[in-house]
């Protein structure tokens, strides 16, 4: 960075305000909801289009110009004095599973907001204001990183990373709605969404900060960590069959009962993934049928979603479980399949990235302190997408007690303001490196 940059300087007061402002605007955002009494804001809906109108405003009020991409996504823009040089991406994402909390995602976006107004320096009268750094600044709020409407996450963000698979189209969500259609509707053409896809060469790098989805830094009494990988992930959905029959009428020895078969596989998940480091199995879905009182079950289907920090460690353990499934349908006289419906691989922060962010956090620490935390993120982010196109860093927060997708997620303001604070300096640290 330039010894003539002039910077606006970042008082503390400036940031505990930028820290209330974030609060507010992520109560304000909750109240954009589907449904009464709970959040609930999917891709391609009035929510997800009210949301991004919000964004473009408060985008425009830290002097970027703004634009909704052909995903649906809303960018804002500080441009540097050349007005061709990359773009630091930061943001988050704005739509939420259902009965969500309020700060999965919005934080980030609200958060990368602020360093935005804390850093910016005045445009000429009438003009957008300017980055006073050697990139580019750009704001991206992300359209659809839960996949709640489509089964299908990452969306908006794989677009931008240029991953979009034309597949995707025929996906539907609950009301048989295709993906293409829901364009359509929000007013998008299909045929131009390869026009959100950016290039390696303008971008500098993605940032994101967010919640911990858990509970690492709530346990060791800490506000901030620096994040080194995003898990990769693999997500299947199950079938047993077995044969139904008469509850009353047949005895155990002759049962074939899907649902206990489908039970067992699931203690056998969190028996086998307890025993492993890093690696989390969860069954979220069991489902009989024909599901009748008096009937026993000849079929059951059921989810897992299989995280680990490591590929091949993941990879191993599904196959542990899958041995484990083949003795226990065996032993029943079941017959199991597994059809595979998601597979991301573990994306590596930066070094640069990660080194930026630990300096960011240890600016904020009292003298003396231990470093900064360092965590590996079991939860998925935008990031595993655009890890495809630039580097990726990521900044948490603390989130008391680590409870997320649920309404009892919680950030404190101070730490917020930490966490602002930290982002914007690690922008500067980024900034001050060799171009």
């Amino acid at each position: 960075m330039s010894a003539r940059t002039r910077l606006p300087e970042i008082t503390p007061d400036r940031v505990a305000a930028s820290a209330r402002r974030v609060m507010t605007r992520c109560d304000e955002l909750a109240r954009v909801s589907a449904a009464q009494g709970r959040i609930e804001r999917v891709y391609l809906s009035p929510e997800h289009a009210r949301v991004n109108r919000l964004a473009a405003e408060w985008m425009r009020e830290v002097g970027m110009v703004t634009r909704q991409d052909a995903a649906g996504n809303q960018i804002g823009r500080l441009s540097a004095s050349d007005p061709d040089a990359p773009a630091l991406m930061l943001g988050s994402h704005l739509d939420t599973v259902l009965d969500a909390g309020r700060y999965d995602g919005m934080l980030g976006v609200l958060m990368a907001l602020e360093v935005v107004r804390l850093l910016r320096a005045p445009g000429p009268e009438g003009r957008p204001s300017v980055s006073p750094l050697p990139f580019s600044i750009e704001v991206v709020a992300f359209s659809d990183e839960e996949g709640t409407r489509f089964g299908k996450a990452l969306l908006g963000s794989s677009a931008v990373a240029g991953t979009w698979d034309e597949d995707w189209w025929r996906l539907t969500d609950a009301d048989g709605i295709t993906l293409r259609q829901a364009f359509l509707e929000f007013g998008l053409d299909p045929g131009r969404v390869g026009e959100a896809a950016r290039r390696s060469d303008e971008l500098v790098g993605y940032l994101e900060a967010h919640i911990e989805q858990g509970p690492e830094l709530d346990r060791r009494g800490e506000s901030l960590a620096v994040v080194s990988s995003i898990a990769s992930a693999r997500r299947f959905q199950l079938t047993v069959e077995g044969e139904a029959r008469h509850a009353g009428g047949t005895p155990y020895d002759m049962r074939h009962d899907a649902l206990l078969g489908a039970s067992e596989a699931a203690l056998a998940v969190e028996r086998i993934c307890r025993a492993e480091h890093h690696i989390i199995g969860t069954v979220g879905q069991l489902e009989a049928f024909p599901g009748a009182m008096n009937v026993v079950p000849g079929e059951a289907h059921f989810s897992l979603d299989l995280r680990g920090e490591f590929d091949a460690h993941r990879d191993r353990t599904w196959q542990a479980i899958s041995r484990d499934l083949d003795g226990i349908m065996g032993r029943r006289g079941l017959r199991w399949r597994a059809h595979e419906v998601h597979n991301a691989p573990a994306v590596m922060c930066a070094p640069l990235l990660r080194e930026v962010v630990r300096e960011g956090i240890a600016g904020t620490l009292a003298p003396g302190a231990p470093e900064p935390t360092t965590l590996f993120s079991p939860a998925g982010h935008d990031g595993m997408a655009l890890g495809a196109v630039t580097d990726v860093g990521m900044l948490f927060l603390r989130n008391p007690d680590g409870i997320s997708h649920h309404p009892d997620e919680a950030v404190s303001s101070g730490d917020v303001a930490l966490g602002i604070r930290a982002l914007a300096d690690s922008v500067l640290h980024l900034a001050a490196e060799p171009a």
